[in-house]
């Protein structure tokens, strides 16, 4: 279970939190009077068997105060989770929850209560499935309440064979398209290091092929083997975890994954014919398609790469670099890998969507270097998180013929309408392929993989120190594959068995990568009887097909895990065709989710304490448990019990402020809706503080890092922007940014009155005899406001020595500084010199790359080979000289090079004697594809 939770007390009808296109961060424990509750301590116990999970989480809290509490915990779980287990301890008494249909669920909830019983309600969001409410209800003072919950998931395969598990500890905020109505929640956010309860984790791992290591993360103690041949391992979480990310495990087993067929006996008590009565199996396949067709790229297709710029998009990931910035370098190396004579187009959203060009255009060095030009003017200002918009846009538009359409989607998952998104990706599966990425911590896991899984594409997620583009790489090799078409399962089973489809029907294959299904098998054989699953599928026009034999013999010690994972996949097929087809199946799935055990959007885990014959007395009250907050946003908000301030003219200005501060000429803005609520009107003050940035820019002396900002500092910094101050005089307002918090920073100069904001440095003069500090304030708000109207610089804090200098400098700009540098990776550098046929051309820039002057590069040249070819020569050289450790990344250019060099009539073999000899490396010729 999530480390993140929130909870809203004395409700009758529980709505999850969200806005009117706005972010809300719905993460920790709430209270009505918000005063905090204890959450003590959270217990987490992950065991794995080959590649499924089963999760039981244990949050223990205690009642201290003289009243009774009611609390809504929301909390998030992997998308994929088939939540089966709920109970709740309370002082001596033990109980077990069943799943119902959800408003009835409610309504006895709500009944329970009324009568003085104490009652928990556990319910999926409508909107997401992998958000999910615990209304517990009531505790009565001095109580202790310990919550359990279990839920089951198969684990995804990554692309260097590891197995990834995430338990989601960070709920970040999500945003809802305008025009939705619910009610909203504000939640209180803290530093990571503040949050007050703890956490235990331990992971026990078994299989039947040795596990070889287990990597995080988050800080583990060292791995345990149980047994001598190392089936079975432990592992544990170490001491003193912060709440600054997800925690995720990648496991390896030291053989590489085979294809497998698990079998599962059914229920016991269950009636034979039904899911639970009846065998289930799982089948993993891993396909294996021929290296002679696997060899050859295609050079057709229509590639979209819809990327997100919201406010989030600028968020700093652990390897130094924001969101934004990695995924401007990813689209500079997919640009530079693309074959020539592809179509493509490259669209970007936040409240709204902006394409590049009208409709997709050939690729060619002309579209390309345009391309090029206005990625790098990209920055996060968009606003909101509005995916469905663009996805619309795009599928409006005809395909084009013989060039099958790639859709390639970058976001840090940050939306509330998961489910419409998703529905919107499968109507129109069958017109391309949707490959997605979430990008950093608390990304939202129902929202890649659904959109990846019904595009018939594959998902990926980018977390900790993790470079997004080999795992981008990887699924643009899937993309140039030729395309896996016609896919059908056939099945061999015993006289008198036959096998019922549980999971949708297999839409993709991939070389390598994994593909479950799950069927209910009716019917009776012996225990030794076999039977075998025949995918079949056309690849590159030529027609193959992958055989798996199994034994229909149970497996032993699998609980009902197997069972509740088809019941899963096959509730979440019924809900898509519910929500297409109204109502059809709403009967179907929460008859199969209650035999099952297994939680739907239509049902909810129900349980009445029905053993205290008093009735417990007294108001219900509220308490918060502060939850830590990772993103920092920027959208205007909503005042309680008020209809939106955000105008569509505030919309406009909010956007224009937030990419380069520059209001569009000659028209009027509604700064005042810029305003949170009318507390900013009144003078209320706002914590200036919180706009600090963290330690690692004040040691490199630069700015640039990411902010911690509360609701409050929110408030703080729209005022900022609009060229306001939030409280009542100037000199209150310097008064607060002279707070204590302030003066304890390193980036606050007393005696120089320096503000850090963002990503830039304010500084007035010193005091000066005479003059007030409402003056010396003002100045600096004048310089803040200032730099709004001047375009965004990025600022690289991890490479503050190796800047170069920029255009656009903000530092001598406002204070008179030496210019500030840019860094980028020489590697990219080099990528971004590529012509789009494949061919670098010779020239100073390429010399300063690989570190020799233009003279000895011309001078070194084979006689009668031309510049071009003997510039790419070297250019690959380098790559397979220096930058081999990185070959994922740029391996499909350097193929694309090297198709460029084969027609051209030259001695290659001399040409990479002479590259290793000028550049000091020893590649070979055949290393090069040459």
């Amino acid at each position: 279970m999530s480390i993140a939770l929130a909870v809203q007390l004395t409700v009758k009808v529980f709505k999850f939190p969200c806005c009117t296109g706005k972010k809300m961060n719905n993460s920790g424990l709430l209270t009505a009077k918000r005063n905090p509750v204890p959450l003590k301590s959270i217990e987490v116990e992950l065991q794995v068997r080959d590649h499924v999970a089963t999760v039981v989480s244990t949050l223990n809290y205690e009642n201290k105060e003289d009243k009774p509490v009611e609390a809504v915990f929301v909390f998030p779980l992997p998308g994929d989770a088939a939540v089966c287990h709920f109970s709740a301890k309370v002082g001596q008494t033990h109980i077990v929850a069943e799943v119902k249909e959800k408003q009835q669920a409610r309504e006895e909830y709500d009944d329970a209560l009324s009568s003085g019983q104490q009652a928990f309600l556990l319910e999926e969001s409508d909107q997401s499935p992998d958000i999910f409410s615990l209304s517990v209800g009531s505790l009565p003072p001095g109580e202790s309440a310990s919550i359990r919950l279990e839920y089951v998931t198969e684990l995804a395969v990554q692309a260097d064979d590891g197995l990834r598990f995430c338990l989601p500890a960070v709920l970040n905020p999500r945003y809802q398209p305008q025009g939705s109505e619910d009610v909203s929640v504000q939640v209180t956010s803290v530093p990571a290091s503040l949050v007050p309860y703890s956490l235990s984790f331990s992971a026990r791992v078994s299989s039947p092929r040795p596990v070889s290591k287990v990597e995080s993360s988050c800080s583990l103690e060292p791995l345990q083997h149980l047994n001598t041949d190392q089936t079975q391992a432990m592992v544990k979480l170490a001491a003193g975890h912060k709440f600054d990310r997800d925690v995720e495990l990648l496991i390896y087993y030291k053989d590489a994954h085979q294809p497998t067929a698990v079998v599962e006996a059914g229920q016991a008590s269950a009636k034979p014919g039904t899911l639970m009565g009846d065998p289930v199996v799982m089948l993993s396949l891993y396909p294996e398609f021929p290296k002679s067709v696997m060899s050859s790229l295609t050079s057709c297709g229509e590639f979209v790469f819809l990327m997100d710029r919201s406010g989030s998009m600028d968020y700093r990931m652990r390897n130094g670099q924001s969101r934004i910035d990695s995924a401007k370098d990813t689209l500079l190396l997919l640009l530079k890998s693309l074959p020539m004579g592809c179509y493509f187009n490259i669209y970007s959203f936040g409240y709204r969507f902006e394409q590049i060009f009208p409709k997709s255009v050939e690729y060619n060095q002309q579209t390309m270097q345009e391309a090029l030009k206005k990625v790098e003017m990209m920055f996060s200002d968009l606003g909101g998180t509005e995916i469905l918009r663009p996805l619309e846009d795009i599928y409006s538009k005809p395909c084009i013929i013989s060039h099958p359409r790639q859709l390639f989607v970058f976001t840090d998952g940050e939306v509330r309408n998961t489910k419409e998104v998703i529905d919107l990706v499968k109507k129109n599966a069958g017109s391309h392929r949707c490959f997605s990425f979430g990008i950093g911590e608390g990304v939202s896991s129902a929202l890649i993989n659904g959109m990846a899984k019904e595009g018939g594409g594959h998902a990926q997620f980018i977390t900790r120190t993790d470079r997004m583009q080999p795992k981008v790489m990887q699924s643009l090799k899937f993309a140039l594959h030729p395309f896996v078409a016609d896919i059908s399962v056939a099945w061999d089973l015993p006289k008198g068995v036959s096998a019922t489809l549980l999971s949708p029907p297999v839409s993709a294959l991939f070389q390598g990568q994994r593909s479950l299904i799950y069927a209910q098998l009716t019917g009776k054989s012996s225990k030794e009887a076999e039977g075998s699953v025949t995918v079949k599928y056309s690849l590159a026009g030529q027609p193959s097909q992958n055989q798996l034999h199994f034994n229909l013999k149970p497996a032993e010690d699998t609980g009902l895990t197997i069972h509740r994972l088809g019941a899963r996949a096959l509730i979440r097929s019924l809900e898509m065709e519910e929500r297409k087809i109204c109502n059809r199946d709403k009967t179907k799935v929460v008859q199969l989710s209650v035999q099952s055990g297994v939680s739907s959007s239509f049902t909810a885990f129900i349980a009445v304490n029905k053993t205290n014959s008093q009735a417990i007395q007294g108001p219900l009250v509220r308490r918060n448990v502060p939850t830590a907050s990772l993103n920092y946003h920027y959208a205007p908000l909503k005042s309680k019990g008020s209809a939106n301030l955000v105008s569509p003219r505030s919309q406009d200005i909010f956007a224009s402020l937030r990419s380069n501060g520059r209001p569009k000429p000659g028209k009027q803005y509604d700064y005042a809706a810029l305003m949170p609520d009318d507390r900013a009107r009144r003078g209320i003050q706002y914590d200036y503080a919180a706009l600090i940035p963290d330690d690692r820019a004040r040691s490199a002396g630069w700015v640039g890092c990411s902010v911690l900002r509360s609701s409050e500092s929110e408030n703080t910094y729209e005022q900022l922007r609009s060229g306001r101050c939030a409280t009542s005089s100037d000199e209150k307002c310097y008064s607060t940014l002279r707070s204590s918090e302030l003066k304890r920073s390193s980036l606050c100069d007393q005696s120089s009155h320096t503000l850090v904001s963002g990503s830039v440095c304010f500084t007035t003069a010193p005091s000066q005899k005479g003059k007030s500090a409402t003056g010396q304030f003002s100045q600096m708000k004048k310089k803040l406001f200032d730099w709004l109207k001047t375009p965004k610089t990025s600022l690289d804090t991890e490479n503050a020595a190796k800047f170069q200098p920029t255009e656009w400098d903000v530092h001598t700009k406002l204070a008179g500084a030496v210019p500030t540098q840019s860094y980028r990776d020489p590697l990219l550098q080099l990528v971004s010199l590529q012509e789009a046929s494949g061919c670098w051309l010779l020239n100073a820039a390429l010399a300063a790359i690989v570190e020799k002057n233009i003279e000895d590069m011309t001078r070194s040249k084979p006689a009668k080979v031309s510049e071009e070819v003997w510039a790419t020569v070297l250019a690959l050289v380098w790559l397979y000289g220096f930058k081999i450790s990185a070959k994922e990344e740029w391996d499909l250019l350097a193929l694309k090079a090297a198709l460029w060099l084969h027609p051209q009539d030259a001695p290659f073999a001399e040409c990479v004697e002479a590259g290793n000899s000028l550049l000091g490396c020893s590649v070979q010729k055949d290393d090069l594809g040459l």
